[in-house]
């Protein structure tokens, strides 16, 4: 849920990057950190929690053009969670209060079992915050494109994106920061519009 802040006159957005462990979450969350424009001041630090194994980053960042709803500038913040099931709870913690998501599912064929896993993952979660992903923006990431093993863009979206009404997604290797800032920018355009239709319209920006 997004949060008003009265003193900033700031609506601070969460953003939740959700997939399967080693898909590319955190490089996408590098790669937007390293290279989004904002104004001096505007961009928080890259924040890792790390675990043995896994950790969570988390940034907040206001765009140069930030659009004003009803007064107040829009605020992106930006997270992931952690890939390894074992972390389960601290993926629900993040959950919390979430706005939109962006799903970065990795390409290689081998990985689809993970892929489903970890969508299935991402709805059950929501559950039990009594949440539901369809009245929740989202976007899907197929990441890891450059590789040989990659599944044809298509099989990807069936097995993720078969849906009654499909969602916007895209090719993408984050490591060449290739994708990420076109799933970044759609995502951030669909919550927008959300908080639009309940405020007075304004024009979409671009964030890089």
């Amino acid at each position: 849920m997004a949060i008003i802040n009265q003193a900033t006159k700031e609506l601070q957005v969460k953003i939740v990057y959700y997939g399967p462990a080693m898909g590319g979450k955190t490089t996408n969350l590098v790669q937007v950190h390293d290279h989004v424009q904002t104004a001096s001041g505007n961009k928080g630090k890259l924040v890792s929690l790390a675990t043995s194994s896994d950790r969570t980053l988390f940034f907040d960042f206001l765009p140069i053009e930030a659009m004003t709803i009803r007064g107040f500038k829009t605020k992106f913040q930006l997270y992931t969670v952690p890939g390894q099931v074992i972390y389960n709870t601290t993926r629900q913690l993040v959950l919390r209060g979430v706005d939109g998501i962006v799903f970065v599912a990795d390409s290689q064929y081998e990985k689809m079992p993970e892929n489903l896993e970890s969508f299935q993952n991402l709805l059950d979660n929501l559950a039990s915050l009594k949440l539901n992903l369809v009245d929740i923006p989202y976007v899907l990431q197929y990441n890891k494109r450059d590789l040989p093993n990659a599944a044809p863009v298509q099989y990807m979206e069936f097995l993720l994106n078969n849906r009654d009404i499909q969602v916007p997604s895209f090719e993408g290797t984050a490591h060449r920061c290739e994708g990420v800032f076109e799933a970044l920018n759609m995502i951030t355009r669909l919550l927008l519009h959300k908080f639009i239709n309940q405020g007075a319209p304004h024009p979409q920006p671009q964030y890089a």
